[in-house]
């Protein structure tokens, strides 16, 4: 009897262990979940660009200044850095570009934040940004504009002749690159008149809570322009700021997102052909900028090292 119910016992236990040997972990083989299968994982096995040929839109993130990104009266979004993607983002198979307007200074944290696919705003590419986003090669070159009352009385034709006035007030942008070029040349924070548009700037320099505003050469011109204000004059013998022993000419490009550097370099081909093939430049010219705005041979990859 004995030896039957021992027999018996080794039976059950061998059974015991075949069923435990046929169980799996999770992720270990057979008919565990795949990685990258279904939802929850990153934006798709091809990133934003795949994503977004899938879907036929991407979408943009833009602070509605003029002449980089802004939107018509009629809603159409537009401006050189828009035009330049809308035609590089064709080539590429995405033939929507949908815009998401935010404040110049929340642009980055929105493109980190996943709010929208890509930065089409000119924004110039420096060390500090570079360090933050992926940036394209640039679509220009540019250096920087001040406007002041008719006459210029308090004279300012640069930002030490701002800066040495004790008076002197400039309105600027949040988030804008000049802020940085005004403290260097010695402008204090106090007089700075920060805004968080163009059109509060030149608002800030009709009302008179400023005396000068200041932005890039293009988008300055394009404001007075829609502006047609005869009060207001742009400072046409204005001296360019030399920063750390540099002349400041900034260079405006496309950012992306840090893991997207498959996006970017795809990006850069097409952007490459449109310069060699020239309508870089016919892009370019429909904003007020001309052949002197043009970025030449420089890439993101030697701006960021500045």
């Amino acid at each position: 009897m004995k030896r039957i119910l021992t027999l018996a016992m080794i039976m059950l236990l061998a059974v015991a262990a075949i069923g435990c040997g046929s169980a799996k972990e999770p992720g270990q083989g057979g008919d565990a979940p795949q990685a990258g299968a279904g939802g929850g994982g990153e934006e798709g096995k091809g990133g934003t660009l795949e994503e977004a040929r899938k879907r036929g839109y991407i979408t943009v993130g833009f602070a509605n200044e003029k002449p980089y990104a802004y939107k018509e009266a009629n809603g159409e979004l537009t401006g050189e850095a828009v035009e330049i993607a809308k035609v590089v983002l064709k080539n590429l198979g995405i033939n929507e570009v949908r815009g998401e307007l935010t404040e110049f200074s929340s642009l980055i944290g929105g493109l980190q934040a996943k709010r929208f696919d890509l930065i089409t705003a000119g924004m110039f590419i420096n060390s500090d940004r570079c360090a933050a986003v992926l940036f394209a090669d640039p679509e220009y070159s540019i250096g920087e504009a001040i406007a002041v009352k008719q006459g210029n009385p308090l004279q300012l034709k640069s930002y030490e002749d701002i800066a040495k006035n004790n008076d002197a007030r400039v309105a600027v942008m949040a988030g804008a690159v000049e802020i940085g070029y005004l403290e260097k040349s010695g402008v204090p924070k106090d007089r700075m008149v920060i805004v968080p548009d163009q059109a509060s700037a030149l608002n800030a320099l009709q009302a008179g809570r400023a005396d000068a505003i200041t932005m890039t050469g293009p988008a300055l011109q394009s404001m007075l322009d829609s502006a047609n204000d005869p009060s207001i004059e742009r400072v046409s013998d204005f001296t360019q700021p030399v920063i750390d022993g540099k002349d400041v000419r900034g260079y405006g490009a496309t950012a992306f997102r840090q893991a997207d550097q498959e996006f970017r370099d795809a990006f850069n081909a097409e952007l490459n052909k449109l310069k060699e093939s020239g309508e870089l430049l016919t892009i370019l010219q429909q904003f007020g900028f001309t052949e002197d705005e043009l970025p030449g041979n420089v890439t993101a990859e030697e701006l960021c090292k500045e």
